[in-house]
């Protein structure tokens, strides 16, 4: 597609944007409507008074999410069970950079879900600091911060988000290893098994919204997830139900971290991101919310899967 001059440097920026949008509000849906937003304003500005286009269209940016950002806290109180992030397969924009821990680590469910603590400039200058290598002073002439506001804003930012336990790099093939491994004892009967995966302080959170009831309230400990699971996972469960029978299963990477996805009828209608540390299992993150599948559906319908994991029953 050819594109006109003016549009070039939106264009340009549109993969980082898109990866700083995604990382503000941890919503696929939410930062490409943001990320259209910023084209439109784009298109109506006076080019001529725009000195740095990509300074200029991360501001728009970033300040349509401090916005959105705002609105979402107001609806996620009323939202129904527990509140997960959009999961992104391995290979989508949205991720954006990936060569360093903290880059990787800034798009992890795990990371996306704990910045929920943070108030939006929190978020702004963690995420563009930790991310994308911004200095505090580009940061702070994003947000009409001082230099030393900026500085304070990150450090309240970072301890917020210390006691995160890092996760580990993980490829298509750890990934599938890690995924069998789990959905293996996760259905053999024995809670220690499973247990031994974990860690001691393991979590389970599910996110179904109003479509398919889930835990109210995080799950923590590796024996109270383990024996949750055993019972969560049999195929008799009727929750199957909603999603169209026991469906096929596979082994992938979403948000850096191995995943098991769950499809019926060439639909993607659920997964279940694992935080792996070196330590073990350390969170469970299951998403049904089909609303909040829709990237990640039109993700898989693009790409060939493979074979799935064997039947596990």
């Amino acid at each position: 597609m050819l594109l006109t001059r003016e549009a070039e440097p939106f264009e340009d920026s549109r993969a980082r944007l898109e990866a700083i949008a995604y990382r503000l509000l941890g919503s696929a849906s939410d930062a490409e409507d943001a990320v259209q937003e910023t084209y439109l304003r784009w298109q109506a500005a006076d080019r001529g008074y725009v000195e740095t286009p990509e300074a200029w269209l991360t501001k728009v940016l970033t300040n349509l999410c401090l916005n959105q950002l705002t609105s979402a806290r107001a609806r996620r109180e009323t939202y129904v069970g527990q509140w997960l992030p959009e999961p992104v397969l391995a290979g989508g924009s949205m991720l954006g950079p990936a060569e360093t821990v903290e880059q990787r680590e800034s798009v992890s469910f795990a990371m996306l879900t704990l910045m929920e603590r943070l108030t939006g400039k929190e978020r702004v200058v963690y995420v563009l600091r930790e991310a994308f290598g911004y200095s505090h002073r580009d940061i702070a002439d994003l947000l009409d911060l001082t230099e030393a506001n900026c500085q304070q804003v990150y450090r309240r930012a970072k301890q917020h988000l210390a006691r995160e336990r890092a996760g580990i790099e993980v490829d298509e093939d750890a990934a599938r290893r890690i995924v069998a491994e789990f959905l293996a004892a996760a259905v053999s009967g024995q809670t220690e098994t499973l247990v031994s995966l974990l860690t001691d302080d393991a979590a389970i959170i599910g996110d179904g919204g109003a479509f398919i009831t889930t835990l109210n309230r995080p799950l923590v400990g590796a024996e109270r997830v383990a024996r949750f699971l055993r019972l969560a996972i049999k195929p008799s469960n009727s929750s199957w139900d909603k999603l169209g029978g026991t469906p096929d299963m596979f082994a992938t990477i979403a948000n850096g971290m191995p995943a098991l996805v769950l499809v019926s009828e060439d639909r993607l209608v659920g997964m279940v991101v694992l935080q792996a540390t070196a330590d073990g299992i350390a969170a469970i993150h299951g998403q049904a919310n089909p609303d909040k599948l829709a990237y990640a559906n039109r993700q898989w319908a693009s790409v060939a899967p493979g074979a799935p994991l064997p039947k596990p029953w």
